[in-house]
């Protein structure tokens, strides 16, 4: 099993061009599902929940082509719309092809979804809105069963935020009879994506990256062409990284506009920040201050500070000036890597859904084991910073989530290798 192994001490510096967010791409292929026409997505990333999802769409007929950050896909022989549980339980986002193969097939199998082990994300209310939308659902031998022969519209209002119960509902809506409202809708950048998608395939969808989105159901589906945003998450991780080891960067191929709440943080520790933008282009630059100021948090959904970059911030806050109290309110299991964090020397105290971290003076190179994708982000970051070498462990959990994060790390200066 691969490891990651990082000299720490060495400032990050220079230009890194950002990848198409995982959590935008892997909605839209799902997407595909709807029509029998192609879809054509760009800035695809090339990772290990994107192949999944490629192999899960494939064993139920869908024709793919993929040709680097390019993927073609052809549905118009889709003939088994089963999501199997042995290509469902790494990746809880095979949950997105519940709603896309209700409305096109009128039937749908899928197996109760697994991934990272960060807290419980039940699925209730992905099954309470297609009941509502007329399917008969019921959970059988760890499988989803929905049937309906044609889903109608509705007025939709989920318990809680849920981005992929947004963006299944969504899917499930574009092809009902008559309109659906989805009240209390995830606001996410990546359902914006999904919606403008669905738009060009010929969904009419209002409302988007609001609390409620209006969906007008149609008879059919066209294919299109449509390019994947840039990835948030990868993004305020290299932000991140570059401030904790007193780098400067300049990230390209991304927005400032999606990350609002985690620039406002990484300013508060003291960075200076500043966009470049052009009709066709946009980057993000960052110097580090010497030394950076400890910064407390909340994690809340959308357009609050994202629980996705929750493990970066304390691992930055684990070397800064003075003591800061991060509050974890998304999952409830979302501590793991501050054991971990620990065996470099962190400062860390859990109290439930509460840690507060005391900078320390410096961090120590030891073995790590990564918990989860985002996990693995904040023990790089703390490695990077550490004296010594820290190796990290399990970090399939990293390729996930992250395109060539060595190679892109090595080229702004830090040494880090993969071993075996």
């Amino acid at each position: 099993m691969d490891k990651l192994l990082i000299e720490g001490g060495h400032r990050l510096n220079g230009e890194a061009e950002m990848s198409g967010a995982k959590n935008a791409a892997l909605p839209i292929l799902c997407a595909a599902l709807l029509t029998r026409e192609a879809l054509t997505l760009t800035n695809v990333p090339q990772l290990n929940d994107i192949g999944t999802m490629l192999k899960l769409l494939a064993q139920m007929g869908v024709r793919v082509q993929r040709e680097g950050q390019v993927v073609t896909l052809d549905a118009s022989a889709l003939d088994k719309p089963v999501a199997p549980y042995e290509m469902v339980k790494t990746m809880r986002a095979s949950i997105l092809v519940l709603g896309p193969l209700l409305a096109r097939c009128g039937e749908a199998r899928v197996s109760l979804p697994g991934g990272c082990a960060i807290g419980a994300r039940p699925v209730d209310q992905h099954i309470k809105g297609l009941t509502a939308m007329g399917a008969d659902t019921e959970v059988e031998q760890g499988y989803i069963v929905a049937r309906a022969q044609r889903l109608k519209g509705a007025r939709l209002f989920t318990d809680m935020v849920t981005v992929t119960g947004t963006e299944n509902l969504m899917m499930a809506a574009v092809l009902a009879d008559g309109e659906t409202v989805i009240e209390n809708a995830a606001r996410e950048p990546e359902v914006v994506d999904l919606a403008n998608c669905l738009v060009a395939m010929g969904a009419r969808i209002s409302g988007a990256g609001t609390d409620v989105i209006r969906i007008q159901g149609v008879d059919r589906l066209h294919g299109a062409t449509h390019r994947i945003m840039p990835d948030r998450i990868e993004t305020g991780t290299y932000l991140c990284a570059a401030a904790a080891s007193g780098g400067e960067i300049r990230l390209t191929g991304t927005s400032a506009g999606y990350l609002d709440a985690v620039i406002d943080k990484l300013m508060d520790a003291g960075c200076d920040i500043r966009t470049e933008k052009s009709p066709s282009f946009e980057a993000i630059v960052l110097k580090a201050p010497d030394k950076l100021k400890a910064v407390s948090l909340r994690t809340a959904p959308y357009p609050a500070f994202p629980t996705d970059m929750q493990a970066q911030f304390m691992a930055i806050n684990t070397v800064a000036e003075g003591a800061a109290v991060i509050r974890e309110t998304i999952f409830e299991n979302r501590f793991m890597h501050a054991v971990e964090l620990a065996r470099l020397g962190a400062d860390i105290r859990i109290d439930g859904n509460t840690a507060f971290v005391q900078g320390v003076a410096a961090l120590n190179g030891a073995t790590v084991m990564a918990t989860d994708l985002r996990a693995s982000a904040g023990l790089i970051i703390a490695g990077l910073v550490a004296r010594g070498e820290t190796l990290i462990e399990r970090i399939y959990h990293l390729d996930r989530g992250y395109e060539r994060i060595e190679q892109k790390l090595t080229a702004l200066g830090a040494t880090v290798r993969r071993v075996s």
